[in-house]
């Protein structure tokens, strides 16, 4: 089942703005799928077997691609990582479901010529279903190269296995390819590259570069496609498992956009055991569209008008100095007292909210975190607590980190203070965020009950680095953040050719 999101209005523009050549906006458009997973095996099964399933799910993509681009006029479309056939694999396993994907210097269109480079049934779909709906379309599937023993990295099995999304245009010619730079931990049937792959792309409707899921933690192609490459667009297939309370898909990446300035397409799976929901259509000044569900299984088609080039408008934000305010005022101390907890495995330096209102000061090594506040009132039932993180995260990946959060403690008991939690009564009428930041990549976010996001005309993010209220609308905050990122911290990658990241 398919369920859409779309103001009906914009489609009329779609259709008119087909006519001229460079287009100042775009229909985008996302969709969560629930995956149709294999069966659980180590066992490889046959190629034919590996197809029926792949077609399944793409039977699905193609409803999809229809319903975006047919009915509601999108110019481009983004489906999930593994959305083609799941993420259950061993390295044997998941080599039925590979194909040859070439370079796209070819110039190729699989539908007209399938056959050109192998046996590429599922790219010749994916090209057809671009092309008879004349809208670009971006898929994960997975790629198969051949080495042999004159290169010293290659598998004992003499093929690399990657992870690699593919983009067939309006014609359905495929135009970009690339292969996860940053695998997860669990990923272990691909290789990682050996070296970043820095992709973009020209359309009528801006400049677009595409990574995947675990590579929005690294500035390598991450913040290079977007800082030196000066896209306008993010194309972003992910298989996001939301990790309360500061790693919850739809906050951190309309907050990536935000603070990065480029509109961002990411579509995430849908699968609630695995926590795995969460996508949405973020400009660089505004939320447009994001979709939350854990209490279904229904995919969900999201559909938003993008500026084609959002650097040029006058509504693009302005630089944040992200260091300025938080170091030009002395640390709060108001008969506070310090406690450690923790936040996916880091240890944050924790001071409790004792009033209805205040100042604290929370700090950990180089960064102190400053939070101004006003509580509607101050409840017995709920306890918020002002934390801080400077320090090296080491599990599932290794990269350096400075948050500053506020956040309910999952009870009354500060030891839960870090551990997920759903809801909140406790309102806030007036805040303020601020950290003494050694980086300019601070990613900004508030979370609300229920795992909703706060519209933007509640919040301003300061020039100065504030993260602030502006209307005085009482909001029951589950988390506030601002999440850093010091990437000239972070260790050497070691290993890319062996499938180990360390």
């Amino acid at each position: 089942m398919i369920i859409s999101h779309f103001p009906k209005c914009v489609a009329v523009f779609a259709l008119l703005a087909l006519s001229v050549g460079a287009l100042d906006t775009f229909i985008a458009a996302v969709y969560e799928h629930a995956v149709i997973l294999p069966n659980r095996t180590e066992t490889p099964v046959s190629k034919e077997e590996a197809l029926l399933l792949m077609n399944k799910n793409i039977d699905v993509l193609e409803k999809a691609v229809k319903l975006a681009a047919k009915q509601q006029g999108a110019h481009i479309i983004v489906t999930p990582e593994d959305g083609i056939y799941g993420w259950i694999f061993t390295r044997e396993s998941i080599y039925p479901y590979l194909e040859d994907i070439p370079d796209p210097g070819v110039n190729w269109i699989p539908c007209r010529d399938p056959w050109r480079f192998g046996n590429t049934p599922v790219q010749q779909r994916l090209s057809c279903l671009a092309k008879d709906n004349s809208v670009y379309v971006v898929a994960n599937i997975g790629d198969k190269k051949p080495c042999n023993a004159s290169d010293s990295q290659c598998p004992p099995d003499g093929r690399y296995q990657y992870n690699t999304d593919v983009v067939f245009d309006s014609q359905g010619k495929l135009v970009a390819r690339y292969h996860k730079y940053n695998l997860f931990a669990p990923e272990i049937q691909f290789d990682f590259p050996k070296d970043s792959e820095l992709v973009t792309f020209d359309t009528p409707f801006g400049k677009f570069g595409i990574f995947t899921c675990f590579d929005i933690f690294s500035h390598d192609p991450a913040v290079v496609v977007v800082d030196e490459f000066q896209v306008d667009s993010i194309l972003y297939p992910t298989a996001w498992y939301n990790t309360l309370p500061l790693l919850s898909a739809v906050p951190f990446h309309s907050a990536w956009a935000k603070a990065m300035g480029v509109n961002l397409l990411a579509a995430n799976t849908h699968n609630t055991s695995m926590h795995m929901t969460g996508s949405g259509i973020y400009a660089p000044e505004a939320v447009k569209v994001y979709h939350y569900d854990m209490e279904t299984e229904s995919g969900q088609l999201l559909l938003s008008e993008l500026k084609s080039r959002p650097r040029r408008e006058p509504t693009y934000p302005a630089a944040v100095d992200w260091h300025a305010y938080a170091s030009s005022v002395k640390p709060f101390s108001s008969e506070q007292s310090d406690f450690p907890g923790m936040i996916y495995f880091d240890e944050f330096t924790f001071t409790k909210l004792k009033r209805n209102t205040g100042n604290y000061t929370a700090c950990q090594k180089d960064l102190c975190c400053h939070l101004t506040y006003k509580m509607s009132e101050k409840r017995t039932d709920e306890v918020y607590a002002l934390g801080a993180f400077d320090g090296l995260h080491t599990v599932e990946g290794q990269y350096y980190l400075q948050i500053c959060t506020l956040l309910k403690c999952q009870t009354t008991d500060l030891e839960t203070c870090g551990e997920p939690v759903g809801s909140a009564f406790t309102k806030f009428e007036d805040f303020s965020l601020s950290g003494t930041f050694g980086t300019r990549y601070v990613f900004p976010q508030i979370i609300l009950s229920g795992s909703q996001l706060v519209p933007e005309r509640h919040y301003e993010i300061s020039r100065d680095g504030r993260l602030r209220s502006r209307s005085g609308a009482p909001l029951p905050v589950l988390v506030m953040a601002l999440y850093g990122r010091v990437f000239e911290k972070d260790p050497p990658r070691l290993g890319q050719g062996s499938g180990k990241f360390q």
